[in-house]
Protein backbone atom coordinates (compact mmCIF):
# COMPACT_ATOMS: atom_id res chain seq x y z
CA UNK A 1 0.00 0.00 0.00
CA UNK A 2 1.38 3.40 -0.92
CA UNK A 3 2.05 5.95 1.76
CA UNK A 4 0.38 9.33 1.44
CA UNK A 5 1.58 12.76 2.39
CA UNK A 6 -0.36 15.07 4.73
CA UNK A 7 -1.95 16.61 1.64
CA UNK A 8 -3.35 13.26 0.59
CA UNK A 9 -1.07 12.90 -2.44
CA UNK A 10 0.96 9.71 -2.81
CA UNK A 11 4.37 10.03 -1.12
CA UNK A 12 6.11 9.76 -4.49
CA UNK A 13 4.26 12.85 -5.69
CA UNK A 14 4.65 14.73 -2.39
CA UNK A 15 8.21 15.64 -3.37
CA UNK A 16 6.84 17.47 -6.41
CA UNK A 17 4.61 19.81 -4.44
CA UNK A 18 5.90 23.35 -4.73
CA UNK A 19 5.43 26.46 -2.65
CA UNK A 20 4.88 30.02 -3.87
CA UNK A 21 8.50 30.84 -3.34
CA UNK A 22 9.86 28.00 -5.43
CA UNK A 23 9.10 26.78 -8.91
CA UNK A 24 6.03 28.88 -9.59
CA UNK A 25 7.89 31.53 -11.54
CA UNK A 26 6.15 34.86 -11.50
CA UNK A 27 2.75 33.55 -10.35
CA UNK A 28 2.59 35.19 -6.93
CA UNK A 29 4.34 38.34 -8.15
CA UNK A 30 1.87 38.72 -11.01
CA UNK A 31 -1.08 38.20 -8.68
CA UNK A 32 0.14 41.03 -6.46
CA UNK A 33 0.98 43.21 -9.47
CA UNK A 34 -2.42 42.80 -11.14
CA UNK A 35 -4.17 43.56 -7.86
CA UNK A 36 -2.02 46.69 -7.52
CA UNK A 37 -2.80 47.75 -11.11
CA UNK A 38 -6.49 47.15 -10.57
CA UNK A 39 -7.04 50.52 -8.87
CA UNK A 40 -5.09 52.77 -11.24
CA UNK A 41 -2.19 52.77 -13.65
CA UNK A 42 1.25 52.59 -12.01
CA UNK A 43 4.83 53.42 -12.85
CA UNK A 44 7.57 50.80 -13.00
CA UNK A 45 9.12 52.28 -9.84
CA UNK A 46 5.81 52.10 -7.94
CA UNK A 47 5.36 48.47 -9.01
CA UNK A 48 8.92 47.55 -8.02
CA UNK A 49 8.43 49.13 -4.59
CA UNK A 50 5.16 47.27 -4.07
CA UNK A 51 6.60 43.92 -5.06
CA UNK A 52 9.68 44.46 -2.87
CA UNK A 53 7.40 44.94 0.15
CA UNK A 54 5.88 41.50 -0.39
CA UNK A 55 8.00 39.24 1.81
CA UNK A 56 7.21 36.07 -0.12
CA UNK A 57 8.33 37.40 -3.50
CA UNK A 58 12.01 36.99 -4.36
CA UNK A 59 13.63 39.87 -6.25
CA UNK A 60 14.17 37.77 -9.38
CA UNK A 61 10.46 36.90 -9.57
CA UNK A 62 9.50 40.54 -9.05
CA UNK A 63 11.78 41.63 -11.90
CA UNK A 64 10.41 38.87 -14.14
CA UNK A 65 6.85 39.99 -13.37
CA UNK A 66 7.75 43.61 -14.15
CA UNK A 67 9.35 42.54 -17.44
CA UNK A 68 6.20 40.62 -18.36
CA UNK A 69 3.97 43.58 -17.47
CA UNK A 70 6.16 45.85 -19.61
CA UNK A 71 6.03 43.42 -22.55
CA UNK A 72 2.25 43.13 -22.28
CA UNK A 73 1.82 46.92 -22.08
CA UNK A 74 0.41 47.01 -18.55
CA UNK A 75 3.32 49.16 -17.39
CA UNK A 76 4.42 52.08 -19.56
CA UNK A 77 6.04 55.08 -17.90
CA UNK A 78 5.81 57.23 -21.05
CA UNK A 79 2.06 56.67 -21.32
CA UNK A 80 1.66 57.16 -17.57
CA UNK A 81 3.52 60.50 -17.66
CA UNK A 82 1.55 61.75 -20.66
CA UNK A 83 -1.87 60.83 -19.24
CA UNK A 84 -0.99 62.03 -15.75
CA UNK A 85 0.19 65.41 -17.07
CA UNK A 86 -2.93 65.85 -19.22
CA UNK A 87 -5.26 64.90 -16.38
CA UNK A 88 -3.61 67.06 -13.76
CA UNK A 89 -3.46 70.01 -16.14
CA UNK A 90 -7.05 69.74 -17.37
CA UNK A 91 -8.87 68.35 -14.35
CA UNK A 92 -6.94 69.86 -11.43
CA UNK A 93 -5.39 72.87 -13.22
CA UNK A 94 -1.91 72.04 -11.96
CA UNK A 95 1.14 73.95 -13.14
CA UNK A 96 4.23 72.46 -14.72
CA UNK A 97 6.25 72.54 -11.48
CA UNK A 98 3.76 70.45 -9.53
CA UNK A 99 3.27 67.96 -12.37
CA UNK A 100 7.03 67.55 -12.72
CA UNK A 101 7.58 67.15 -8.98
CA UNK A 102 4.83 64.54 -8.63
CA UNK A 103 6.03 62.51 -11.61
CA UNK A 104 9.58 62.50 -10.23
CA UNK A 105 8.24 61.31 -6.86
CA UNK A 106 6.53 58.42 -8.65
CA UNK A 107 9.78 57.38 -10.31
CA UNK A 108 9.29 58.66 -13.85
CA UNK A 109 12.54 59.60 -15.63
CA UNK A 110 13.35 63.19 -16.57
CA UNK A 111 13.28 62.55 -20.31
CA UNK A 112 9.80 61.01 -20.11
CA UNK A 113 8.58 63.95 -18.02
CA UNK A 114 10.00 66.40 -20.55
CA UNK A 115 8.34 64.54 -23.41
CA UNK A 116 4.98 64.48 -21.62
CA UNK A 117 5.15 68.18 -20.79
CA UNK A 118 6.27 68.96 -24.34
CA UNK A 119 3.26 67.13 -25.75
CA UNK A 120 1.06 68.94 -23.27
CA UNK A 121 2.43 72.34 -24.29
CA UNK A 122 2.12 71.54 -28.01
CA UNK A 123 -1.51 70.46 -27.59
CA UNK A 124 -2.48 73.46 -25.46
CA UNK A 125 -3.83 76.60 -27.01
CA UNK A 126 -3.22 78.56 -23.81
CA UNK A 127 0.12 79.63 -22.43
CA UNK A 128 0.99 78.91 -18.82
CA UNK A 129 0.28 82.56 -17.93
CA UNK A 130 -3.14 82.44 -19.61
CA UNK A 131 -4.00 79.25 -17.74
CA UNK A 132 -2.99 80.75 -14.40
CA UNK A 133 -4.95 83.94 -15.06
CA UNK A 134 -8.00 81.92 -16.15
CA UNK A 135 -7.77 79.86 -12.96
CA UNK A 136 -7.79 83.03 -10.85
CA UNK A 137 -10.72 84.47 -12.80
CA UNK A 138 -12.65 81.24 -12.27
CA UNK A 139 -11.73 80.98 -8.60
CA UNK A 140 -12.15 84.68 -7.72
CA UNK A 141 -14.55 86.22 -10.27
CA UNK A 142 -14.96 89.51 -8.38
CA UNK A 143 -11.26 90.35 -8.54
CA UNK A 144 -9.12 91.58 -5.66
CA UNK A 145 -10.91 93.91 -3.27
CA UNK A 146 -8.00 94.11 -0.82
CA UNK A 147 -4.25 93.44 -0.94
CA UNK A 148 -4.96 90.29 1.08
CA UNK A 149 -6.94 88.95 -1.90
CA UNK A 150 -3.85 89.20 -4.10
CA UNK A 151 -1.85 87.23 -1.53
CA UNK A 152 -4.58 84.60 -1.44
CA UNK A 153 -4.61 84.34 -5.24
CA UNK A 154 -0.82 84.09 -5.32
CA UNK A 155 -0.96 81.26 -2.76
CA UNK A 156 -3.51 79.36 -4.84
CA UNK A 157 -1.23 79.44 -7.87
CA UNK A 158 1.84 78.40 -5.89
CA UNK A 159 -0.04 75.42 -4.41
CA UNK A 160 -1.25 74.44 -7.87
CA UNK A 161 2.36 74.28 -9.01
CA UNK A 162 2.92 77.48 -10.94
CA UNK A 163 6.32 79.07 -10.44
CA UNK A 164 6.50 82.24 -8.35
CA UNK A 165 7.40 84.68 -11.16
CA UNK A 166 4.60 83.40 -13.35
CA UNK A 167 2.20 83.48 -10.38
CA UNK A 168 3.05 87.11 -9.67
CA UNK A 169 2.51 88.00 -13.36
CA UNK A 170 -0.81 86.14 -13.37
CA UNK A 171 -2.02 87.93 -10.22
CA UNK A 172 -1.18 91.31 -11.80
CA UNK A 173 -2.97 90.34 -15.04
CA UNK A 174 -5.96 89.06 -13.10
CA UNK A 175 -6.15 92.26 -11.02
CA UNK A 176 -5.98 94.44 -14.16
CA UNK A 177 -8.63 92.36 -15.94
CA UNK A 178 -11.02 92.35 -13.01
CA UNK A 179 -10.64 96.05 -12.30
Amino acid sequence: MDETSPTGAPAAEAGRVTTWSEGVGTGRALQVAYRFLNRRERTVAEMRTRLEREAEIPAAEAEAAIAELLDDGYLDDARYARVFAEDRRNLDQWGVDRITRTLRERGVGRELISAALGALTDASEQTELERATALLTQRFPAGPAQPRDRDKAFGVLIRKGYDSDLSADAVRAWARGAG
